[in-house]
């Protein structure tokens, strides 16, 4: 048992192509298969000598007294080469517990991800600041990697990375790429996102915003001529917008909307819904920064956002359920799955 069972679930996870895997004390392993978790009953349940055996090997040193005082991490693991996980160890009712996901080795293509061509455009900006939204699991970290990616391929440019830990290791081609593991690398997002200005970097990005301060250095980077990439666990790109603003204080509110109408440059807000032919694929709304959409956010305004979206497909702007009938009609998820991940039903009945 211990860390030599850990390396057969790896095995398990990449032959069953699943993209989670969880263990913990008194449970047996679970792993997760295109949204659906799985339970390895031929493993028995886990000891917490086992957990112990297990932790040693894949917590860092650097971290491993971070997590006695923080009851838990954030770290990033290999157990060979080209097999790269992000890991999380936390305790429940006094219980060792670690949730794994796996994170492909190779960097998808919009193609093979299904996402719109649109999002090419964002590639090819000099300067704003763009986010992926969705819930956890939902494919996020991936397209992100792939719009960094091909910025990658197809221009000169000093990309610099910060993550929590570090996921899809990229391999520079056209690009100069420098990517920053938080502890490992750098103290904290703040510090290391201030750190840009110094580091003649062209395009950020940011793992994930936390904190209204790595907020406003990174819409200050935006401002300032970076090109900056990042993402946020909220469910459309109107709530993307309305998270940020009332991440800061009424005080500052002002402030920082006047700073995104300057220089947001779109919202990509997806989720994974399950396919009929089997994998998931995603549904997704598109905000693209035009006038009309700064002009919403400087005055307070940003509830009409989903309306200005709704009516401006002829710039590449879609909603959600939009995105939903569309996948419907062409025969690529149901319309239960539709409806069921829908977030205005009525809407989308009159869209089918």
């Amino acid at each position: 048992m211990g860390y030599k069972d850990f390396l057969n679930y790896v095995e398990i996870i990449l032959k069953e192509e699943g993209s989670d895997l969880h263990i913990s004390e008194e449970r047996k392993p679970i792993i997760r298969v295109n949204g659906e978790l799985i339970t390895l009953n031929n493993y028995d349940a886990l000891n917490r000598e086992d957990m112990k055996d297990i932790l040693k090997e894949l917590i860092p040193e650097e971290s491993r007294e971070l997590f006695k005082t923080n009851k838990e991490i954030d770290f990033s693991y290999s157990p060979k080469k080209g097999i790269r996980f992000r890991c999380n160890v936390y305790i429940q009712q006094g219980k060792l517990c670690l949730a794994l996901r796996l994170i492909p080795s190779r960097i998808k293509t919009f193609e093979e991800l299904s996402l719109p061509e649109t999002l090419r455009d964002f590639a090819q900006i000099k300067q704003g600041f763009f986010l992926v939204a969705g819930p956890t699991g939902h494919g996020k970290s991936t397209t992100l990697a792939s719009i960094i990616d091909l910025i990658n391929h197809e221009r000169s440019e000093h990309i610099i990375t910060i993550e929590d830990p570090i996921e899809y290791v990229f391999t520079p081609e056209k690009s100069m790429i420098d990517q920053r593991e938080i502890r490992m690398d750098a103290s904290d997002f703040p510090s290391a996102l201030k750190a840009v200005f110094r580091q003649d970097g062209d395009v950020l990005m940011i793992g994930e915003m936390r904190e209204p301060e790595t907020m406003a250095t990174a819409v200050t980077a935006a401002e300032t001529g970076h090109l900056v990439f990042s993402t946020l666990h909220t469910n459309s790109a109107s709530q993307t917008i309305e998270r940020i603003i009332d991440s800061f204080s009424p005080q500052q509110q002002n402030q920082i909307r006047i700073q995104l109408a300057g220089s947001l440059a779109g919202v990509f807000s997806q989720r994974l819904i399950p396919r009929v032919s089997g994998g998931r694929i995603p549904a997704y709304e598109l905000l693209v920064a035009n006038t009309a959409i700064s002009n919403l956010i400087r005055e307070k305004r940003t509830h009409e956002i989903d309306t200005v979206i709704e009516t401006s497909s002829s710039e590449g702007m879609i909603t959600f359920n939009r995105s939903l009938a569309n996948l419907v009609k062409d025969g690529e998820i149901t319309i239960e799955n539709a409806f069921l991940n829908s977030r205005n039903r009525k809407s989308l009945e009159r869209l089918l």
